[in-house]
């Protein structure tokens, strides 16, 4: 019988990238494993080629080990249109940036974030993704 133990899927990364993907608008925030809370980043409003340019500049900045991603879900846990749009992101970010991509489900962040007061819902909404994928990893 062996005495090891699973490896973590986040293993050995420290700092993450969240991004809260919306067809308009991602929101952004970052943090690290050690101190598991995020802080918010802003919001870019950009699509295609921009919004990754802008994205590349963010990644340029903090250095990220690895980005979340929020995914959406219809509250029974359902896919939706936007849920394939963000795994199709999703794909895209970790092709172009050659970083690991963790998806977390986002049911409510930006509902959250509303009711928490946020002035950038979407950066808000980036934060709670974050914050909640750090509380679950070892």
């Amino acid at each position: 019988m062996s005495n090891l133990l699973p490896v973590p899927v986040a293993s050995g990364l420290q700092t993450f990238l969240a991004l809260d993907f919306g067809l308009k608008r991602t929101g952004f925030a970052v943090g690290n494993r050690l101190l598991r809370t995020a802080q918010p980043q802003g919001t870019i409003t950009a699509e295609g080629d921009a919004r990754f340019t802008k994205i590349a500049q963010r990644i340029a900045e903090w250095q990220p080990d690895a980005l979340v991603l929020g995914v959406p879900f219809h509250p029974d846990g359902a896919e939706h249109e936007n849920t394939v749009r963000a795994r199709r992101f999703s794909r895209q970010l970790q092709g172009r940036f050659k970083l690991p991509v963790f998806e977390v489900d986002e049911r409510y962040s930006t509902t959250e974030a509303l009711q928490m007061g946020a002035k950038d819902a979407d950066a808000a909404a980036a934060c709670i993704i974050l914050e909640q994928f750090l509380r679950s990893i070892e």
